[in-house]
């Protein structure tokens, strides 16, 4: 049994049709054959785009030469009222700047920091998962909420604030594809941008929490009463050449992306998880024993000995990275397999085709966390594999998020086993990739 991925579109339809698909769920809207393509070119009358699988062409753009190749500015047309001017969407110096001040509040050393806030957010999701038929991505976006709160801000989702947050983005995430069509439709800038009313709104008011709490952080830094989290950690970090801190307005963009990369990335790849295991009874049971030695109070080095747990994460990030589409835009004419882009292209990079790429991977549809033990694949892994992105603009929090993955995962799997409920979900692209009518799961006590 292979896991599910979504339906793709005939091999020839309208532009009009391909667009209302592109809205709909860019996933559905790619043809098969991209599984196998090197290099792919989109065009219509208003614009063109190039779809790169060929890791080659992926290296170029990720790591070789990033500043030859920024984020689209396109990209950030739907997210624009939630993030500002985030570290996700900055681009040059503003973004060098931005990751000089965060990237040290991931390093190694703090993880270690943040584990035990990241344990008990896995406990509390053991406590609060239900028996019986459960729609498993809301648990996980409830659970990955509450590791983001603890760890950022030293609060549990049981916080006001913290609820409404994630009430406030739980409605907001459903409302937004992955890629607004602007991400690759060049429209003018003095075009107007319009956004639902609703998603505006939701935006605004997520951001006015998160501010309330961004503010109060301030207070207690200036008091000399702030938690040693990753929240104070980043607003206290200066940025080495300058000596400047994030101002507070920075601070909530910022923290309007930590909140999004860490918790609907997380939520996303631990339903699916969930889902792995359930198809996969075999492998559930593996990764509830490989659990059951972690004990109830685990330290953090224990995580380093959840060896297939973190394998079967590592599958699933594969088959269903969160992110499976990113766009940069080359600064000056390319040629990429014998094609010239001219200045101004949309490359797009899909970890989505990269993973499941016919002939790249063994089996590439196949769920097999022990393909990750083999030199062949491990080859594979470093040509091909980017849940995370590459290069200097990696996702700063990958380390967190291979740590609560498994952790989280383990967590669950000693407590409850996991059966398949109805029909076989099936991916789309919402922020991340979610499913398209949830994924309900038998849920029952070991």
């Amino acid at each position: 049994m292979n896991p599910p991925k979504p339906p793709s579109r005939p091999e020839k339809v309208s532009l009009l049709h391909y667009l209302r698909l592109f809205r709909a769920d860019i996933l559905s809207a790619q043809p098969l054959r991209l599984y196998r393509a090197w290099m792919a070119e989109f065009r219509t009358p208003f614009f063109r785009s190039y779809l790169c699988n060929d890791p080659a062409l992926v290296n170029r753009v990720l790591v070789e030469r990033p500043d030859d190749f920024p984020k689209s500015n396109r990209i950030r047309e739907g997210l624009n009222p939630l993030l500002g001017n985030s570290v996700f969407v900055t681009n040059g110096e503003v973004w060098k700047r931005q990751r000089r001040i965060i990237d040290p509040a991931f390093e190694g050393g703090r993880l270690r920091d943040t584990f035990p806030a990241m344990l008990a957010a896995g406990q509390a999701a053991v406590a609060r998962m239900p028996v019986g038929d459960v729609e498993v991505e809301a648990e996980m976006s409830h659970a990955a909420a509450d590791v983001i709160f603890r760890t950022l801000f030293s609060i549990p989702i049981e916080h006001e604030v913290a609820a409404q947050v994630f009430t406030q983005f739980r409605d907001y995430q459903r409302t937004q594809p992955l890629l607004n069509l602007a991400a690759f439709l060049p429209l003018p800038r003095w075009v107007p941008r319009l956004h639902r009313r609703s998603t505006k709104r939701s935006a605004l008011q997520i951001r006015t929490l998160i501010a309330r709490l961004t503010e109060a952080r301030a207070a207690e830094i200036a008091a000399g009463t702030a938690p040693d989290d990753l929240a104070s950690k980043i607003m206290v970090t200066p940025d080495p050449l300058t000596g400047d801190c994030f101002q507070t307005a920075e601070m909530v963009d910022q923290v309007a992306i930590f909140f999004l990369a860490g918790h609907e990335t997380s939520a996303s790849a631990l339903a699916w998880a969930l889902l792995m295991l359930a198809l996969y009874p075999a492998a559930q049971d593996r990764v509830a024993t490989e659990a059951a030695a972690l004990g109830d109070a685990p330290e953090f080095a224990a995580v380093s000995k959840l060896r297939f747990t973190r394998d079967v994460f590592r599958e699933v990030l594969r088959l269903y990275p969160p992110v499976p589409m990113m766009v940069r835009e080359n600064r000056c004419p390319e040629l990429m397999r014998a094609r010239q882009v001219a200045k101004g292209g949309q490359i797009v990079l899909s970890p989505w085709h990269l993973h499941r790429h016919e002939r790249i991977w063994d089996r590439p549809d196949a769920f097999d966390p022990d393909r990750w033990q083999t030199d062949a694949n491990r080859a594979c892994a470093r040509d091909a594999y980017m849940p995370f992105s590459a290069g200097p603009r990696v996702c700063s929090g990958a380390g967190f998020a291979m740590v609560e993955g498994p952790l989280l995962l383990a967590l669950l799997a000693r407590a409850f086993r996991f059966e398949l409920v109805g029909e076989m979900p099936v991916p789309v692209a919402h922020l991340t990739v979610r499913a398209k009518n949830g994924i309900r799961l038998r849920v029952t006590r070991r």
